[in-house]
C-alpha cells in the first residue's frame, strides 16, 4: 500500500499570555497514512486530536516535525505553495453550524472554494453544485437556503458537500456526529463511509467513542495527553487492548443487559 500522509516526529506546544506556562499539546506523534485507508484517532477531549488535524490541514503551525503529503512538506511551504495542497486536504469541523457562514445562501458557500480553486465558469460551478448537494442526499431548492434553516444534520450534510467539492483525496473529519441527535449519527456515519468508498478518499476519522471509531476505521490511533498510547488493527485494538487506557476507553462503552 502506498502511503499518502507521512506523520513525523510532531510537537506542538502552547504559551499561556500570563504566566508563560508551557502546554505540551502535542509529543513526538509519528503515523503514516494509507491510500483508501481510514484511520480512527481517538481519545478523550484535550488529548490534543483536533490540535493534530489543525497541523495536518495548516490551520495551526507545528512547533517541530515534518507533515509530509506525497512526498512534499506541507510546513515548509509558504501560503502561495500551500494553496494548491489545500484542495486535497479537507476538513470536516464538530459543529456543522459555527462552520457555515451564516450570511451565504448554501450555493455561495458551495461555490466559493470553486472560485479559488477551479478554472469553472458561473453555469459550470452552479451545476457542480447541484451535482455535489444531491450526492449527499439533499434537493436542489436547499442552495437557495440559509444554514440557519436547517437542522444540525442536513448542516453536517452541507459541510461534507462543501468539503468534497474539489474532490479532494484525503478528509479529515474531527468529530463529525458528536454535535448531533443520536438518531441522526448512525446517518451521517454511513454517508461518510459511501462518500469514502464511492470516490476512493483517505479518511482520517477523529471521535472520543471507540465504539463508533472501531466501525468506522481500518486502523486505530490512541492518544492520551498528547501523545499515541497504542496503534493498530482497528479490530485487534478493541478485542486485545495492550494499553491501560485503551482498556479503560472500551470499559467506558455502555453495555445492553437482557432483563427477564
Amino acid at each position: 500500500m502506498n502511503s499518502i500522509l507521512n506523520v513525523q516526529s510532531v510537537y506542538k506546544t502552547f504559551y499561556s499570555n500570563k504566566d508563560e506556562t508551557k502546554i505540551n499539546a502535542l509529543k513526538n506523534i509519528n503515523f503514516q497514512l494509507y491510500e483508501k485507508e481510514t484511520l480512527g484517532i481517538v481519545g478523550e477531549s484535550g488529548c490534543g486530536k483536533s490540535t493534530l488535524a489543525k497541523i495536518i490541514v495548516q490551520l495551526e503551525k507545528l512547533t517541530s516535525g515534518e507533515i509530509n503529503y506525497k512526498n512534499t512538506i506541507l510546513n515548509n511551504l509558504n501560503y502561495r505553495d500551500l494553496i494548491k495542497y489545500k484542495k486535497d486536504i479537507q476538513l470536516v469541523f464538530q459543529d456543522p453550524y459555527s462552520s457555515l457562514n451564516p450570511r451565504l445562501n448554501i450555493h455561495k458557500i458551495l461555490e466559493e472554494p470553486l472560485i479559488i480553486h477551479s478554472s469553472l465558469n458561473k453555469n459550470q460551478r452552479m451545476e457542480k453544485c447541484k451535482e455535489i448537494i444531491k450526492l449527499v442526499g439533499l434537493q436542489e431548492q436547499t442552495l437557495f437556503k440559509y444554514p440557519h434553516e436547517f437542522s444540525g444534520g442536513q448542516r453536517q450534510r452541507i459541510v461534507i458537500a462543501r468539503a468534497l467539492i474539489l474532490q479532494p483525496k484525503l478528509i479529515i473529519a474531527d468529530e463529525p456526529v458528536s454535535a448531533l441527535d443520536v438518531s441522526i449519527q448512525s446517518q451521517i456515519l454511513n454517508l461518510i463511509k459511501d462518500i469514502k468508498d464511492q470516490f476512493n478518499l483517505s479518511l482520517i476519522f477523529i471521535s472520543h467513542d471507540l465504539s463508533v471509531v472501531l466501525y468506522m476505521s481500518d486502523r486505530i490511533i490512541v492518544m492520551y495527553e498528547g501523545e499515541i498510547v497504542e496503534m493498530g488493527n482497528a479490530k485487534n485494538i478493541f478485542n486485545q487492548p495492550q494499553h491501560a487506557y485503551t482498556k479503560k476507553l472500551i470499559s467506558s462503552i455502555p453495555k445492553i443487559k437482557r432483563y427477564r
